[in-house]
């Protein structure tokens, strides 16, 4: 597979103050236009990379929500990769999978006393919809077959090990508690196997 490599300098994060590089790609299994967010040029640095998969999340990446943690850990990432280097893989995957619309009805739901994934069930979803085969192929594009993941999800770590991305790391996030998001979060940890301390 073949990757466009775009290589555009941009800033990012809270203040728009890290320096990033901005990655396209061809020929990945889906039409969806994935990015990497690569700081320090970590796709060609000798150490294993930091990487993390964040699929978009517009209500907490853009809007800051409060129903969710998505807008912290990648600001986190963004912090911790500015000054370490690393790989952000920005999917194209909003609300797990079953796309933006879908999932403000699931917020609905939410407001209603469903936890995430009651209200994703409801709406005849599974629990968790996202596919990381093309994370996969995104790393293997960028020549990295071994990496440090950020991530506080087990499913991750188990479909890039599967696509044979070789995980030398586990690097969990904060837990981002914040008014409005303490079920949600308290129903990654009992139904979705997360790794956070609450």
């Amino acid at each position: 597979m073949a990757d466009v490599r775009a290589r555009v300098e941009f800033k990012v994060g809270v203040g728009s103050k890290i320096d990033a590089e901005i990655l396209s790609f061809n020929g990945l299994k889906t039409e969806k236009e994935h990015v990497a967010v690569v700081f320090k040029q970590a796709d060609q640095a000798q150490e294993v990379p930091l990487v993390r998969m964040h699929s978009e999340c517009l209500t907490g990446d853009v809007f800051h929500s409060s129903r969710c943690d998505c807008g912290e850990q990648l600001d986190e990432t963004i912090e911790r990769m500015g000054q370490a280097g690393g790989i952000i893989l920005y999917l194209r995957q909003e609300g797990r999978g079953i796309g933006l619309y879908n999932k403000i009805d699931a917020y609905r739901l939410q407001s209603q006393g469903m936890n995430t994934y009651e209200a994703n069930n409801h709406l005849g979803f599974g629990d968790d919809l996202r596919d990381f085969t093309e994370a996969a192929q995104m790393l293997l594009a960028l020549n990295v077959k071994t990496i440090r993941l950020v991530t506080n999800n087990p499913k991750k770590v188990k479909e890039l090990q599967e696509h044979g991305i070789e995980i030398a790391e586990v690097v969990n996030t904060l837990a981002h508690i914040k008014d409005g998001n303490e079920s949600y979060l308290k129903a990654k940890v009992s139904h979705g196997k997360h790794v956070l301390k609450l």
